[in-house]
């Protein structure tokens, strides 16, 4: 049994095989479904300055006072990114994008850091797909943007994921203050029978008294008041506005009165995307609107929205759907036969590469019956078989692997015309 020296560090994975194969899917999913939608592609560090996140997320959350690996190389302190939506908003406002005016879309992935304890679908160092709309209040975007979420799931295969939507108001005292007062005053008798988690949040936070999945909290929290039945004028409105473009979408969502997600930025629509996959943690992504997001980083009251997807939940969701979307088949294969016909496939696995098709073949010299198991689990569609008689002929098999598919000799000359009608 290999016992190797170094291992990859605890709440870190490796990708490969399968997993590697399901991982690449959702990302290249998303860059083709986002385009759709208008969104083009970000990158922006792994680090920023940790007074942005500490100025984005809330300095009083559990990211920031507890979770974040921050340094301090030489005068400045840096922190590995807990989540995307900060150096979206940050990149936006520092290179002027919103000096240019109009609706900006962006997208990105990559790997974010958070120093928790590691479980099923939590990772020190985990991934994020993520979608951002800066420059627009409309609800009509809200709805589009959580239903371009539901569509992702759709297309890479998740058919059980479940939409939960909310609104937690605006910062008019007319609105959110005055549900956090209603919640403490309702929170109150009870506090006692709560997490000592609770008891914290009641005096610094109560809106994340809600959300608590300890089962005793989540029992006194079923009666409390709903935000979304006491909001401001606008924001009821909008609220309003948003369930019905949700409805016109086909987008089925539930509302949810617990839900009001962990970070500060968040205004008026927050949703949720989970999975019964992952049990009691089942959120596999989530967001909402920060419409005071871009002011708080310097810049003007610029509204936006965004969503973040954890990969690393979208795979468990994934395996527990019948392993769906988790391969990446093959177009050709080829099987050769002597030295002579070995050297002619490469060359034809290059010229299949170079007319745009997938192919490999066996490069290890394995017997006739283990090059076809090969490209059995390879899940290719087409075979090419040659060995050094065919050669000699200027002949070359082409072979249809699905379950009753043909086979036929093709001259060498035609084999790419014939690969190309017996693929699907």
């Amino acid at each position: 049994m290999s016992n190797p020296r170094f291992r990859a560090i605890e709440g870190t994975r490796d990708y490969f095989g399968k997993d590697g194969d399901r991982f690449d899917k959702a990302v290249a999913f998303a860059g083709e479904l986002f385009a759709r939608y208008g969104y083009r592609r970000m990158r922006t560090p792994v680090f920023e300055n940790t007074e942005l996140f500490a100025r984005s997320i809330g300095a009083s959350t559990d990211i920031v006072e507890k979770e974040m690996y921050t340094f301090t190389p030489g005068s400045e302190t840096i922190t590995l990114r807990p989540e995307g939506t900060a150096g979206v908003v940050r990149a936006y406002l520092q290179h002027s994008r919103d000096k240019q005016g109009g609706l900006a879309k962006f997208w990105y992935e990559g790997p974010m850091f958070r120093r928790e304890r590691p479980q099923k679908g939590r990772q020190r160092q985990f991934h994020q797909i993520g979608a951002e709309a800066i420059g627009s209040g409309d609800p009509l975007l809200d709805a589009e943007l959580a239903s371009m979420g539901l569509r992702y799931y759709e297309y890479i295969g998740l058919m059980n994921v479940k939409l939960r939507v909310n609104s937690i108001g605006c910062s008019r005292p007319e609105c959110r203050p005055l549900y956090r007062q209603l919640l403490r005053d309702a929170i109150r008798p009870n506090l006692d029978r709560r997490c000592r988690s609770c008891q914290t949040r009641y005096e610094r936070n109560a809106l994340r008294i809600i959300d608590c999945k300890n089962p005793e909290c989540r029992k006194l929290s079923a009666n409390l008041p709903k935000s979304y039945e006491n909001l401001c004028r606008e924001c009821a409105d909008h609220f309003a506005a948003v369930k019905e473009a949700l409805a016109a979408l086909g987008g089925e969502f539930v509302l949810d009165h617990t839900l009001v997600r962990g970070l500060d930025y968040y205004t008026k629509t927050v949703f949720e995307y989970t999975h019964d996959a992952l049990g009691a943690q089942n959120a596999i992504g989530g967001g909402g609107r920060y419409d005071g997001l871009a002011e708080e980083l310097g810049g003007a009251p610029i509204p936006g929205l965004g969503f973040a997807l954890g990969v690393e939940r979208i795979l468990i969701a994934m395996e527990a759907e019948n392993g769906c979307a988790c391969s990446c088949p093959l177009q050709v294969f080829g099987v050769a036969l002597g030295g002579s016909a070995r050297r002619a496939m490469s060359g034809m696995i290059a010229r299949c590469r170079g007319a745009g098709l997938s192919a490999d073949m066996d490069y290890e010299k394995k017997s006739f019956k283990s090059q076809l198991r090969a490209a059995n689990r390879r899940q290719a569609m087409v075979c090419l078989i040659l060995g050094d008689d065919e050669l000699a002929r200027g002949e070359i098999v082409v072979k249809d692997m699905a379950e009753g598919g043909e086979q036929k000799t093709v001259s060498i000359f035609d084999c790419l015309n014939a690969v190309r009608a017996a693929l699907p």
